[in-house]
């Protein structure tokens, strides 16, 4: 096989990129693997005629057959192994088969069944993915990240696994959210997976059952922080840079608020980055709110919000509603005064000891309070929203009191997983007579009531947010996020939801449009980016939409033969090439 040409990377088909590649070797990479759908030319071209069976299948067929062993397995974790075993071994067939049908599929490599193979890592680990960084790689962390095989990496998503979903400190088995985060940048947006980089900053973990458990992956001692943490993420921020360029998207995600908000505004400025837990989960979460105004017929400012919860996820989401009553022409006062929020202390009110400076800012005067029912009785919110991870948290009466002094009461219980959910989507529909504008963070389903109405209830999951803007921020090399972007973000994915899917319930578009939404996302973002000046990447395209298009991963198998594809005269010119 002759060697591709220098530059030819950008055109030519991944298959042609790996020269090296051939016999044995070639079939244990999961990257350009294609089972039994090598054909006769190219399994002798590639010296594995012997290594395969005498058969052909095509990838549809391969497909089919792994339907057929996924629906075998009795447990999700069983089919979470089976996917991830899958991921490890054909790349492209993975893809095939998660996006054959994602809203059955995601669950499964997300939420929920994610965060309980994050708690069963140490059994389902099977091979290593993605980078693991510790405090004793402190000055080599450039090295290590040379380590990894490709040297074009586009987006990276990275935690240290102390706040994992709702379940806590998971020290380095968080890692399998990074992995699954990527796999839907891919899935649900059409990133390229081979440009995708998830990595796990192992600096301890603070949880005794894992420090106990012999099947534990990652350092067994308490966590480091203070100047050592600092010092070791400032080095992988800049090593990162350095290496990938200043274009590279880091995605922070589960980090505990301690260091997340603090994080977030140390980098934001610096690097292209994003919190996904603060901002993405503010995006999606604002998103069901502006769909929910067109069954309210009124504007968010006419609304009184209430949280449970005052972690990233609810404050950021109240910065962003405060950024859209602004949009609306409400002073940033007065749409402050519109939200109120509640911790593990009671009702966030002036006075009280011990308040952040973010909860500060949504501290207003009023008696503490302490009891969430009695808190709902008296402030009487047209729109509830839970984020804390108290499972249960929405009570039977409150769900009743909302319905109460509210025609349509809005009621989000985005906490994750299932079981951290505020309330089950049964029971809010039920309640409140089919009058409740219901989401949730985790899938549920469809809700049948006495009287014949049927509700499918709007998973406000960050999925719609992350993979689009991903794909527009490297598509057009943008080198930092601003809060407009998941503003922006927000109005895309709520001008998505027909009349049809409201009258039903669904406050977000059907998961099987998700990478049309996607789409969507990417291209507006492109389009701001080249207006207000913060693209990099010129010649502007004139067709953005084509242009993002063209940067889509493609799930199908690629030939192999040399006779099939002829290198473009354009690539003949490029002295230099990157793999």
């Amino acid at each position: 096989m002759p060697t591709p040409p220098m530059g030819a990377a950008v055109n030519a088909p991944q298959s042609l990129l790996w020269t090296s590649r051939k016999g044995y070797d070639l079939l244990r990479h999961p990257q350009l693997n294609k089972g039994l759908a090598f054909t006769l030319e190219e399994r002798q071209q590639l010296n594995i005629q012997g290594l395969l069976p005498p058969c052909f299948l095509t990838q549809d067929v391969q497909v089919l057959r792994i339907l057929k062993n996924f629906d075998r397995q009795t447990t999700d974790l069983d089919r979470y192994i089976l996917l991830m075993d899958l991921q490890d071994r054909n790349e492209k067939l993975f893809y095939k088969v998660l996006t054959s049908d994602i809203g059955r599929f995601m669950p499964i490599v997300y939420t929920p069944t994610v965060g309980l193979a994050c708690q069963q890592y140490g059994i389902a680990f099977r091979r290593p993915r993605g980078l693991f960084i510790t405090p004793h790689d402190r000055g080599h962390v450039a090295t290590l990240l040379k380590s990894w095989p490709a040297s074009v990496i586009k987006a990276i998503v990275v935690t240290d696994g102390e706040r994992i979903l709702g379940l806590g400190d998971l020290g380095c088995h968080g890692m399998g959210i990074p992995v699954g985060k990527l796999a839907l940048y891919t899935a649900c947006g059409g990133m390229k997976p081979q440009e995708c980089l998830p990595v796990m900053l192992d600096v301890g973990t603070d949880n005794e059952v894992l420090l106990n458990d012999p099947l534990y992956i990652g350092l067994k001692h308490k966590r480091i922080r203070g100047q050592a943490y600092d010092e070791l993420l400032d080095e992988f921020m800049q090593a990162v840079t350095n290496r990938y360029g200043r274009n590279c998207l880091i995605q922070f995600e589960d980090f505990a608020n301690t260091n997340a908000f603090r994080l977030l505004e140390k980098y934001r400025n610096k690097y292209c980055t994003f919190n996904d837990d603060i901002q993405g989960t503010a995006s999606v979460a604002l998103a069901g709110l502006l769909a929910a105004l067109r069954i309210t017929g009124n504007k968010l400012s006419d609304h009184k919000i209430l949280f449970q919860g005052a972690g990233e996820a609810a404050l950021g989401i109240a910065n962003l509603a405060v950024m859209a009553m602004e949009k609306e022409g409400t002073r940033k006062e007065e749409a402050i005064k519109k939200i109120w929020m509640v911790d593990s202390k009671g009702l966030i009110v002036k006075g009280r000891a011990s308040l952040t400076s973010e909860k500060q800012q949504y501290a207003h005067q009023h008696e503490e309070m302490k009891n969430l029912e009695d808190i709902v009785r008296k402030l009487k919110p047209t729109a509830l929203i839970g984020v804390a991870a108290v499972g249960g948290a929405f009570t039977k009466q409150i769900l009743k009191d909302m319905a109460s002094f509210n025609k349509r009461p809005i009621i989000f219980a985005l906490s994750n997983p299932t079981n951290k959910a505020e309330c089950s989507a049964e029971d809010c529909y039920n309640l409140t007579e089919g009058r409740a504008i219901f989401a949730s963070g985790s899938p549920f389903d469809p809700v049948k009531l006495s009287d014949g109405r049927t509700f499918f209830p709007g998973q406000g999951n960050n999925v719609y947010v992350f993979p689009g803007v991903a794909l527009g921020i490297v598509s057009c090399g943008m080198r930092h996020i601003s809060e407009e972007i998941f503003h922006t973000t927000a109005e895309v994915i709520a001008q998505q939801v027909s009349k049809q899917h409201l009258e039903e319930g669904r406050l977000y578009p059907p998961l099987t449009t998700i990478h049309d939404v996607s789409l969507k996302i990417a291209v507006k973002i492109v389009e701001d980016a080249y207006r207000n000046n913060t693209a990099t990447f010129y010649p502007e395209p004139e067709d953005k939409e084509a242009f993002i298009r063209s940067q889509v991963y493609s799930t199908d198998y690629e030939s192999f033969l040399t006779d099939s594809y002829s290198w473009p005269k354009e690539a003949m010119k490029i002295q230099s090439i990157t793999f």
